[in-house]
């Protein structure tokens, strides 16, 4: 009698096992089978069309995806990885081997170098030469210096995703002047009404940039395809003083650095209304984001210091202060990530500092007035130009 017990108790039990597996509630007295619920479908994000001829986005989400490191083009694997360093008071260029931390060459440029520029398809580094109005190409396979091509006020230089244009920052003839990106013969020239065009970065679809104007604290947006303003307006603090300019890993934001507000304004460049500003220290200057895309190294040259904010959180998590102090500038992070580089400005030297730990690794003279360093090659399949904003 006991093991017919539980002979039937077994049987019972395997029973509702079947039931359950097949979907059937075994107490809800009906016997028909139960619905689970159909599970939230998940949207993913889709890629924006992006400007014509524009590599296409890698992934919606990041658009630093191609900028991981060892991710080299095909194009840069065999230069060797150089920091250089434009001396604007000196006219040179300081060459550092990055493993030495010693430099290597000094080249010879033009009058008031001010940044060392990688063009759209990665194979030269043009030396802005502000005063000098040319532009110094060097090949960075062998190192070499080849002849100046005139272009005038190049303050700054960048390259529109496509590819098609170079864009010219002319500060002081208050232009934006469209070339060739090869020759650089003018194509179009845009004139602008604010002082001091300087920076600039480009929305995740290409079409349109955001760029700062130093001197009257203002920013412009630009239609790429139509090489135009189509935006301008006065940041909301007397005497703004707009810097550089860094677009978001999901493309929602633009960060601009601003020297007199002490810290970035953030600014929703498809909309274009008022920004609002994060504190990040005085002097705010340079943004370098992350092999990872998850932070964004901010120098403050006013203070000696770099701030670094964490996406994410969408907050500041840390503040590294150089341990002599200085005057971090303008620069770039390692091909693998561990090295933020940036110039001295007013103190004639170069800062290698460690991205996991903040501590200096080095600090190496250099001409008086370092200014727009390039790290070279890094990771990205195009360079939009500046010290080297790859995608």
């Amino acid at each position: 009698m006991h093991r017919t017990l539980v002979k039937c108790a077994l049987l019972a039990g395997a029973a509702l096992a079947v039931l359950a597996a097949c979907g059937t509630d075994p107490g809800s007295g009906t016997g028909r089978p139960t619905k689970a619920p159909a599970p939230t479908p998940v949207k993913k994000r889709q890629t924006p069309p992006g400007l014509p001829g524009m590599p296409p986005v890698l992934d919606p989400e990041d658009v630093y995806a191609a900028d991981r490191p060892g991710r080299l083009s095909p194009v840069v694997k065999g230069f060797p990885s150089r920091v250089y360093v434009p001396n604007t008071e000196s006219d040179t260029v300081s060459v550092i081997d990055p493993k030495t931390y010693r430099v290597i060459e000094t080249i010879p440029v033009g009058r008031q170098p001010q940044h060392v520029v990688p063009s759209w398809d990665l194979k030269t580094l043009w030396v802005n030469n502000n005063r000098g109005h040319t532009l110094t190409p060097i090949d960075p396979r062998t190192g070499k210096a080849g002849k100046e091509v005139e272009v005038h006020d190049p303050y700054n230089l960048y390259f529109t995703p496509h590819g098609k244009y170079a864009v010219v920052m002319a500060s002081l003839d208050r232009e934006l002047v469209f070339r060739d990106p090869h020759t650089l013969k003018r194509i179009k020239t845009e004139p602008v009404t604010c002082y001091g065009v300087n920076h600039a970065d480009f929305s995740m679809d290409g079409r349109y940039f955001i760029v700062s104007c130093e001197f009257s604290g203002e920013l412009l947006k630009v239609d790429t395809e139509k090489m135009e303003v189509v935006g301008q307006r006065k940041l909301p603090l007397d005497g703004a003083m707009p810097q550089d300019v860094k677009l978001s890993p999901d493309g929602k934001r633009f960060y601009i650095a601003d020297m007199m507000a002490h810290g970035m304004w953030v600014l929703d460049g498809d909309t274009f209304a008022e920004p609002t500003l994060l504190p990040t220290g005085k002097g705010c200057h340079g943004l370098y984001v992350s092999r990872d895309s998850r932070e964004m190294y901010v120098s403050n040259r006013g203070e000696g210091s770099v701030s670094v904010f964490d996406f994410a959180k969408n907050k500041l998590t840390k503040k590294w202060h150089l341990p002599d102090g200085g005057s971090p500038d303008m620069g770039g992070v390692s091909a693998d990530g561990k090295v933020l580089w940036l110039s001295g400005r007013y103190d004639s030297e170069v800062y290698a500092i460690d991205t996991r730990t903040g501590a200096q690794l080095a600090r190496i003279p250099v001409g008086s007035g370092p200014h727009g360093l390039a790290v070279y090659p890094q990771p990205g399949r195009y360079s939009l130009g500046h010290t080297g904003v790859f995608r």
